[in-house]
């Protein structure tokens, strides 16, 4: 919080900032342990899901009684990386669908409820999940409403050209934008 304030006061424009988590408690995964490969425990709808996306409100109530506030955050970091993450990494696992359950029935109406103008983004993963996890999502109205943009890594680029991923996202979605937010050299240490 000290270093967000620094630069907020430093930055001659406003910074946009957004957040994105990487696991929930231990309490509430299905391995018990922020670690490793967990998801949620039980279904959209039910108390830990409710749970959790309280924490996010609490999160942005927290850092806006320090004058930080966050333009948007995402549902989930690399929420199929849980599937193949090494043992000690933090992670939630989602499917799609499972990603669109939560952000309909709680994530984003306890977003909606809150005093925040934060906007939500889902995925927040490789692009080779698009357009698939956005017709998943966005596809359901509830879900689309909460939505005002997907989150993008560029990681596994190579493998989908954008036209496949990218382009055919915009053009079934035109009215989310796409923001890659996840971006690093060194990925590939053969490279």
């Amino acid at each position: 919080i000290p270093l967000l304030c620094r630069a907020l006061a430093m930055s001659k424009r406003p910074l946009l900032l957004f957040a994105s988590p990487w696991t929930a408690p231990a309490w509430m995964r299905s391995n018990g342990d922020v670690r490793g490969k967990g998801t949620l425990k039980g279904k959209a709808g039910d108390k830990y899901h409710k749970t959790w996306a309280n924490y996010f409100v609490k999160f942005l109530d927290e850092y806006a009684k320090h004058n930080v506030t966050f333009w948007a955050v995402t549902a989930q970091n690399e929420p199929l990386a849980g599937l193949f993450t090494p043992p000690q990494a933090p992670t939630i696992s989602f499917t799609a669908a499972q990603q669109r359950d939560f952000i309909a029935q709680d994530l984003g109406p306890a977003l909606a409820c809150s005093p925040h103008p934060t906007r939500l983004l889902m995925l927040d993963d490789q692009r080779i999940h698009l357009p698939h996890w956005a017709k998943v999502v966005l596809g359901n109205a509830t879900a689309a409403r909460y939505v005002a943009g997907l989150a993008v890594h560029w990681y596994l680029d190579a493998i989908v050209p954008p036209g496949c991923s990218l382009e055919a996202t915009h053009k079934l979605f035109p009215d989310h934008f796409l923001l890659y937010t996840e971006a690093c050299t060194g990925f590939f240490m053969f490279r």
